[in-house]
């Protein structure tokens, strides 16, 4: 395959941390383009149906949705990080919705109004961590010692926390060691840890600081 790939991304979008880690893990070179969702330009809004990112350039061809995008890349570039076995494979893309589930409740924990539901949040989603620590396998990833696609997913939902756990702790993953070695192990992965610039924390530090939520007047009180 020779099409270039751009990815059409935004600083911290998560669905896009996905594509960029399977790309790296593949060794695919790819060009990272960074829109701002706030001010759309004109060219975006004319190659993404839905308004979001991330979008993946095949040479004049666009891809939207993630889930499609890392499909595609994992059936037509480098080795393949999906299981070979077709139960365990259906298995992961179980997992890789679940993963999605967990950022939809991420979404709900940091904008949660006020103090009795963002603890309601956060028990939520420590009712889907404890439905993880049950089926992770050996570690260090999800399956065992093999890095897979499902992978690519909680790499960038674990990074949420390490600025939630700069404000409180939540009780999120208490007593679920595997939860926090699997944790550990995506931080330290090259492709997960660079799947993000730099600027990535405080860049979500101030995103969450602006959402006026519970979570917003804590880290008010924080920086006070």
């Amino acid at each position: 395959m020779t099409e270039k790939l751009t990815l059409v991304s935004h600083t911290l979008c998560p669905y896009v941390q996905r594509a960029a880690i399977a790309l790296t893990e593949k060794g695919v070179p790819f060009e990272r383009i960074y829109v701002d969702l706030s001010d759309k330009p004109d060219w975006f809004k004319s190659i993404s149906p839905l308004g979001k990112v991330p979008l993946l350039k095949v040479g004049e061809e666009v891809l939207f949705e993630s889930a499609v995008i890392l499909e595609y890349l994992d059936e037509t570039r480098g080795d393949r990080l999906h299981p070979s076995d077709p139960l365990t494979r259906a298995r992961h893309r179980g997992w890789i919705e679940f993963g999605s589930a967990i950022l939809n409740d991420i979404w709900r924990f940091y904008t949660a109004p006020d103090e009795k539901a963002l603890a309601e949040r956060a028990s939520d989603l420590r009712r889907r961590f404890e439905w993880v620590e049950r089926h992770l396998g050996g570690g260090p990833y999800f399956a065992g010692p093999q890095f897979h696609l499902v992978d690519t997913v909680y790499g960038p939902i674990f990074r949420y926390f390490d600025v939630f756990d700069r404000i409180g702790d939540f009780g999120v993953f208490g007593d679920l060691p595997k939860v926090a070695a699997y944790r550990t192990a995506l931080a330290e992965r090259p492709s997960v840890a660079g799947a993000v610039g730099k600027d990535y924390p405080s860049a979500l530090w101030d995103f969450l600081a602006a959402r006026k939520s519970a979570l917003s007047h804590r880290m008010m009180e924080i920086a006070a």
